[in-house]
């Protein structure tokens, strides 16, 4: 057990190290890119285009802007070697502070949307797939098609409108907690989950209640390709071989869907996923403005917007880091699920 243990680490490993090249890859060309956008971020932080020119150098000094650009790809190549993703000119914060700061929220909101995703997906899919052609599978898809066509900030909005403003239903959008709740002690940064290792059932019950129309609208979003796909992969397994032979042997029809169906089906739905997750992980940052979800999409897209170079490169290589980890996750997943699946 040990042995196989210590060759699924070692493949991992190798991943891992095959991965260095597209991660350094990342950085080069986000660094490049922020250094040819529009703007000068020393005339930004330096009081507006009205502030005076040793002021705007100083700045420029202190964003190390001074130098040329193959030197500054150099200082910032050695800072990422030394665990240094540089200083917020927003927040005065070292970037690695405001992201390990904000990264819970972001995941804790992007675990619970994925999670509803999937309760709701994989039940869809796999009810379309046993009647396909029905009225069933037409309002399947038809609800698949709604949730693309409709954008994530509509969703929310609408959510919003409804179950806050119309029906009373809902908390404040403004954040992870309402202003009377105090703060659980920071334990995993999930505030679901602290508030329970607190024994505090109410906090624990707030903080869902401001987690769940943000989740909902993420939600909404992804069911549709992780549906489609648990459809089509669940059309192939019902008229497989091996479907076949187990129904011939007078096995119940609920067992041959649920072990042998299901189970086959359920591979690339995993594979669809990891994709998904990093996807959500990075793109929410439309949910996180409605709601004032204090998460890392939202704080690089105001660094964005001042032209703060360090915060965007630091939530790019963020993302980058998590894609190739949920990727590796996802193959260590997915070789449990079916033995013959080799990670390499």
């Amino acid at each position: 057990m040990m042995t196989g243990l210590g060759s699924t680490m070692v493949r991992a490993g190798r991943r891992l190290l095959s991965s260095l090249p597209a991660l350094f890859g990342v950085l080069v060309f986000t660094f490049l890119l922020m250094r040819v956008l529009p703007g000068d971020p020393a005339v930004f932080f330096a009081s507006g285009p009205n502030a005076g020119k040793e002021e705007i150098e100083q700045i420029r000094k202190q964003m190390g802007l001074d130098r040329s650009v193959p030197e500054q790809l150099v200082y910032y190549l050695s800072d990422i070697g030394h665990g240094n993703l540089g200083r917020s000119m927003m927040t005065g914060q070292p970037v690695l502070k405001d992201l390990r700061e904000r990264l819970p929220a972001s995941l804790e909101l992007t675990f619970t949307a994925l999670l509803i995703a999937l309760v709701a997906a994989v039940p869809l899919g796999v009810l379309a797939a046993l009647r396909p052609g029905s009225i069933v599978d037409h309002g399947v898809r038809l609800f698949c098609a709604l949730g693309v066509c409709v954008p994530t900030f509509v969703s929310g909005l609408l959510l919003i409108y409804v179950f806050y403003y119309l029906l009373g239903l809902a908390p404040d959008p403004t954040g992870r907690i309402d202003v009377f709740t105090s703060l659980p002690p920071q334990r995993t940064g999930f505030l679901s989950i602290d508030f329970l290792l607190g024994g505090d059932i109410d906090g624990w019950w707030a903080a869902c209640k401001q987690l769940i129309l943000p989740a909902v609208s993420m939600a909404l979003f992804v069911i549709a390709p992780l549906a489609r796909i648990t459809r089509a992969s669940m059309l192939v397994s019902l008229g497989s071989d091996f479907v076949r032979t187990a129904r011939s042997v007078g096995l119940s029809w609920r067992k041959v869907v649920v072990t042998y169906a299901l189970r086959n089906a359920i591979l690339p739905v995993i594979t669809i996923a990891g994709i998904v997750f990093s996807t959500m992980l990075g793109a929410n940052v439309l949910v996180e403005k409605v709601f004032s979800w204090p998460g890392v999409a939202s704080y690089a897209l105001d660094a964005l917007l001042s032209s703060d170079y360090a915060p965007v490169q630091g939530f790019v290589l963020l993302m980058a880091s998590l894609f190739v980890l949920v990727n590796l996750a996802v193959d260590i997943c997915y070789g449990i699920a079916d033995p013959r699946v080799s990670i390499e």
